[in-house]
């Protein structure tokens, strides 16, 4: 991925509960791409400036292209998928204290066939200010992206939120989690996320569970697992390969854990949804 990141400063005089640009970002696809899923713990706003592909969430899997914007919530698992003949452009607004009331509750998606130029020069504005970081330009952007918020927010049916709803997970409890869901492949244990907290590892495993509704461990295992279903439908990785792709000690305890969460093994998942063309011999 070509990717270029202007971050800035948090304004120590912003008033409470008011959305705060954090970074923009312009990103174009490159063979180095990783379309791993990650986590960040502000809401990022994607404006498709040039290809397509496909945008995937820890739910769900769509196709993007030029003027449609993407709405992450903070601590949404989300990555890009670009078309190889058709590579994906798009620039990033990072905003902490934001969150989209629209679509599913953790993203939401918008075709914007009107007002795109508008925005589109907001954006290419932000991007000049930043890369010269001239006096005043952190003022700018932050002025410019109100202006895009206001803009997004006249869409039909679409609501953004300077509140984040709901009971927010402690500070803790959100690193660890945020953690897991951009280093799951690693080999993870309680000892280790509990360090990284800073908290003994039971009490870990209570908070999480509190937070969450499931213990960090078994967190860890169901985004293997989530990351398993693509890895089953989209490529030719034999069973054992994707078992440790995604740090499974082992091929059974894989299977055993993909049976307990899908119902069904890896290797019937395979062949239910794989095309007929597709590659049918999953095991391995």
């Amino acid at each position: 991925m070509s990717q270029r990141q202007y971050a800035f400063q948090r304004e120590s005089s912003a008033p409470g509960g008011k959305p705060t640009l954090l970074y923009i970002s312009r990103a174009q696809y490159s063979s180095e791409w990783n379309s791993s899923l990650h986590t960040h713990g502000c809401a990022e706003l994607f404006f498709i400036t040039g290809g397509h592909g496909r945008f995937r969430t820890g739910e769900e899997e769509f196709p993007v292209a030029i003027h449609d914007a993407v709405i992450v919530n903070a601590n949404v698992p989300h990555t890009e998928v670009s078309h190889p003949d058709s590579p994906l452009e798009y620039a990033v607004l990072g905003v902490e204290g934001l969150e989209t009331l629209a679509g599913s509750g953790d993203y939401a998606l918008l075709h914007l066939h009107t007002g795109w130029e508008e925005l589109m020069g907001c954006l290419r504005l932000m991007l000049l200010e930043a890369s010269e970081s001239q006096p005043g330009y952190e003022q700018v952007c932050r002025n410019l992206m109100d202006v895009v918020l206001v803009r997004l927010g006249r869409q039909r049916d679409f609501a953004l939120s300077g509140e984040v709803a709901g009971p927010r997970p402690s500070r803790e409890c959100g690193l660890v989690r945020r953690y897991i869901d951009n280093h799951f492949k690693e080999n993870l244990t309680l000892e280790q996320l509990a360090g990284l907290a800073h908290l003994n590892k039971y009490y870990l495993a209570h908070a999480f569970r509190r937070e969450f509704g499931v213990s960090p461990i078994n967190y860890l295992i169901s985004r293997r697992i989530e990351e398993s279903r693509f890895l089953l439908r989209e490529t030719d990785h034999s069973i054992s390969q994707i078992a440790q792709i995604l740090g499974f000690s082992s091929l059974s305890y894989f299977s055993q854990s993909f049976r307990r969460l899908e119902g069904v093994s890896p290797v019937e998942y395979r062949k239910n949804r794989r095309s007929p063309a597709g590659r049918r011999d999953g095991a391995s």
